[in-house]
């Protein structure tokens, strides 16, 4: 039998779409998590000394995106629109993050449901240093999908 090697995706080549908004560029994201809680159940009658293990219901982590801080404001003004609404349900998004090949070919997306801004920081400003200014979003939401898959 003859195995053929598959090299793995680069993490730095990815990109970012949230409905309704644009296609963004970012330094990182992070949080790409599913977990599945574990109930444990026993039967009166069993007479044995383990317990059964049941999965329960699944949870996500929040993602958390950074980027250079630019003067688009797209955002900064999606994350006051969630604060200042009544029903912030009208200001959910559904996100997109995209890996990509290095020849920049969609290898695998994941869609992300209802997402909404929780947390923006703005850049830590030092005159002593010699680095960019950086924004981070954190993003809750209601469940990922897999569209695009090449883990066969």
């Amino acid at each position: 039998m003859v195995f053929s090697r598959k090299d793995p995706y680069s993490g730095y080549n990815f990109k970012i779409e949230i409905d309704g908004i644009i296609s963004f560029g970012f330094q990182s994201c992070s949080g790409l998590n599913v977990e599945t809680n574990i109930s444990t159940y026993r039967e009166g009658t069993d007479k044995s000394l383990e317990v059964r293990k049941i999965p329960g219901m699944r949870s996500t982590s929040n993602i958390t995106l950074t980027r250079g801080f630019t003067d688009s404001r797209e955002l900064w003004d999606w994350r006051d629109k969630v604060l200042a609404a009544a029903d912030a349900k009208e200001y959910r998004r559904n996100m997109s993050i995209i890996l990509l090949d290095d020849a920049g070919n969609e290898k695998i997306r994941w869609n992300l449901i209802n997402c909404w801004p929780v947390n923006w920081s703005g850049p830590e400003l030092d005159a002593t240093v010699d680095e960019f200014a950086i924004e981070t979003l954190e993003i809750a939401h209601e469940g990922i999908k897999v569209e695009k898959n090449q883990w066969k």
